[in-house]
């Protein structure tokens, strides 16, 4: 195993840069083989510009960890708490947001493995009167083709305003449905991908009902102990996040107004959408075995990996995004955006290298739109080597 020093970590002010690859143990089921080699090396310089300009585009701070067949990459930008001025680590935790969706696709996945559950069956099988439309099936929940309206956008439509009302509030899962249902649906079953925060609560329900377990339960005793993610929770109903973390700041849409704590919620407007808490070590390693196979049978994880096309550059599967980077190779993971904190994580279609990117502010599209850099930086390495590429 190659152990190498890429940087010594320097604090410039508020700013703390780390750049390190250090030797891990070997990870369970790493490729040995061709298309392993084939990977370029992370371009470690390029990711700290990243996340040098997602601070000066407003983040308080960024941090990104890459692990890579027994390496690791750390890297690290700005302040995880503007009062204190503490520089942010990547070790810090944070909310993760809409990440928490692929490990409620996993545990519904699971459940087709254990013969619990169908995904082509209507949802209103297993929760019967739920939906208005028997022709909803467990499928378009998590490929987000139901049609199902986003009640988040009627919620949050004012940022600050929308998050101070529900920032203490404590919704049930059919509380949550109900306000999506006031609304039209955007399209008729299967027809079309839009994305809404919905299926991923009426998935919610699912899991506690086949299960009879609360999410957080099924969560732990299915993904975080067994994968030993030490750094994962799900708090909900509880608003704050254990051990070290770093604040998330708001960024309201006045702008010049100042960016607004919102570390402190309930994140009950999610729940089984997005109200996981983890760290970067953790979402690679969560990732990773998920690609690794370490979570699905081959048939589900291949269910899983059914991409439709959302744009040039992305495409969803259940619960996973696909990304297709400049230099031909295609990443697997989610993107999560919840009030304060915007996460990429990632991973090769095996799940050997993963790379997870946090920024600790939100409702910043400069931002949000930076901090993507980090994917061509981690899996397509230096600019002279992002060309002439097979897609993976």
């Amino acid at each position: 195993m190659v152990s190498a020093t890429v940087g010594r970590g320097a604090v410039l002010g508020a700013v703390a840069l780390s750049l390190l690859a250090i030797p891990a143990q070997a990870a369970t089921g790493a490729p040995n083989g061709p298309a392993a080699a084939a990977l370029p090396a992370p371009d470690t310089a390029g990711l700290a510009a990243v996340l040098r300009s997602t601070v000066a585009q407003g983040a308080p701070g960024a941090l990104a960890r890459i692990d890579d067949h027994g390496r690791t990459y750390r890297v690290a930008q700005g302040v995880a708490d503007r009062g204190t001025q503490r520089v942010v680590s990547t070790d810090d935790r944070f909310r993760v947001g809409s990440v928490t969706k692929t490990f409620s696709a996993v545990v519904l996945l699971q459940l087709v493995d254990e013969h619990k559950l169908a995904l082509d069956a209507p949802v209103n099988r297993y929760l019967p009167g739920l939906l208005p439309d028997d022709r909803i099936t467990v499928r378009h929940l998590l490929s987000h083709r139901s049609g199902l309206y986003d009640y988040t956008e009627d919620m949050f439509a004012d940022s600050v305003s929308g998050f101070e009302a529900v920032r203490k509030k404590v919704f049930t899962y059919r509380q949550l449905v109900a306000l999506s249902l006031k609304k039209p649906r955007t399209n008729t079953p299967g027809a079309a991908y839009s994305y809404s925060n919905t299926n991923f609560v009426v998935a919610g329900l699912l899991i506690e009902k086949l299960t009879g377990q609360s999410v957080k339960t099924a969560y732990q005793n299915r993904i975080f102990a067994p994968l030993k993610l030490n750094d994962t929770f799900y708090v909900h109903p509880d608003t704050a996040i254990p051990g070290r973390y770093a604040r998330g700041y708001l960024t309201p849409d006045k702008a010049g107004a100042p960016l607004v704590d919102a570390t402190t919620q309930t994140v009950s407007w999610a729940q089984s959408a997005g109200a996981i808490i983890s760290s970067a070590r953790d979402l690679d390693a969560f990732y990773g075995a998920l690609l690794g196979g370490r979570l699905l049978s081959a048939p589900r994880l291949a269910d899983m990996e059914q991409f439709v096309k959302v744009n040039g550059t992305t495409a969803y599967g259940l619960g996973l995004r696909r990304r297709d980077l400049s230099c031909g190779i295609s990443v697997y993971g989610h993107t999560g955006a919840v009030q304060g904190y915007y996460t990429y994580a990632f991973a090769t279609k095996d799940g050997g290298r993963s790379l997870t990117a946090v920024a600790n502010t939100s409702n910043n599209g400069k931002v949000l739109d930076t901090l993507a850099g980090a994917l061509e930086s981690a899996f397509c390495g230096k600019p002279e080597s992002r060309t002439g590429r097979e897609q993976g």
